[in-house]
């Protein structure tokens, strides 16, 4: 059985990326709760060397539209990193969801193949798609979904495993 790039790659990001979505709901419902400002969760960290929340959201968003624009060759829109609001991490959220979501199979067709060439520091490192789909986007697309759990989590966000796994099946 083949399984496509696009299977292994859009419904999967897109996945994350709602995940993401309710965990920043969740941390508005409990800043408004407790009567903590907003820019306190959205700017909490796990170390002072690690990005804030809105970094691991930016770097997800990040993430997935930059590889799927690096697998279909055509790029990905730009977004500055200028969120500092829920409302407006949500909306970034969103606006990778609907980039995302325009992405058909035949925009994939062949991308397993495709050269993908990274500048990481000053190391150049160069995968075949498949390989850089499987062994470096999706696995710095899930660090950054898991740090943003980790981040309310740790700030006391009422949230558990199944806010990270989010809904099984095709929803």
């Amino acid at each position: 059985m083949t399984v496509s790039m696009h299977r292994l790659s859009v419904p999967v990001f897109v996945r994350g990326l709602k995940v993401l979505a309710r965990l920043i709901d969740k941390a508005q419902i409990y800043a408004d709760a407790n009567k903590i400002p907003p820019e306190v969760l959205v700017n909490a960290r796990l170390a002072p060397d690690m990005l804030p929340f809105s970094g691991q959201i930016q770097r997800a968003s990040d993430t997935s539209k930059n590889a799927l624009g690096r697998l279909t060759g055509a790029g990905a829109p730009s977004f500055p990193d200028m969120e500092t609001s829920f409302v407006e991490l949500q909306a970034r959220v969103d606006k990778t969801i609907a980039y995302l979501s325009s992405i058909s199979e035949t925009d994939l067709d062949g991308s397993e193949a495709r050269t993908v060439t990274l500048n990481v520091g000053k190391m150049q490192v160069t995968f075949s798609g498949d390989d850089y789909l499987l062994e470096f986007a999706l696995p710095n697309f899930f660090f950054h979904v898991t740090t943003a759990y980790d981040i309310l989590r740790h700030n006391g966000v009422e949230i558990g495993k199944s806010d990270y796994l989010g809904p099984f099946g095709h929803q």
